[in-house]
């Protein structure tokens, strides 16, 4: 345990985060994912997707020169739709200043998520409790 750190943040967690760079991704995925297609999978399932979104914003800078550095995977056959889960991780990103996640075609979703740095499993039991994030950079005048 350290001090100022959300609990949920595990030194596995805690290191993919400090590892990435500018422009590398991690995925927050639901119970039901097949998180075993990412590269490294980092396991948090006492927690749900919104509790774990807010941990890792408390650290993680989202990128800023792209158009959505936040994306979730759109409903099939209902891509305009808000699913709860969505919504609340939507409510999130806005309490930690960021723009609301764009939404992906579930395939562009799983093809984008191959490519993240790390894969977090949560306990989520919603269905679409994903989401896509995109680090940015810390400004030189930014407290460390």
């Amino acid at each position: 345990m350290l001090l100022g750190l959300d609990p949920l943040l595990t030194p596995d967690l805690l290191h993919a985060l400090a590892a990435m760079g500018h422009g590398d991704r991690i995925v927050l995925v639901d119970a039901n994912y097949p998180a075993t297609r990412g590269r490294r999978l980092l396991a948090l399932p006492g927690a749900d997707a919104p509790r774990v979104l807010g941990a890792v914003l408390s650290l993680l800078p989202l990128d800023s020169f792209v158009a959505n550095p936040a994306a979730v995977m759109q409903v099939v056959d209902a891509p305009a739709s808000t699913p709860p889960v969505v919504a609340e991780l939507n409510a999130v990103l806005h309490a930690h200043g960021a723009r609301p996640a764009a939404g992906l075609e579930r395939h562009a979703f799983y093809a984008a998520a191959e490519t993240a740095y790390a894969v977090v499993q949560t306990g989520e039991r919603r269905f679409y409790g994903n989401i896509l994030l995109t680090k940015g950079v810390i400004p030189p005048e930014a407290q460390p």
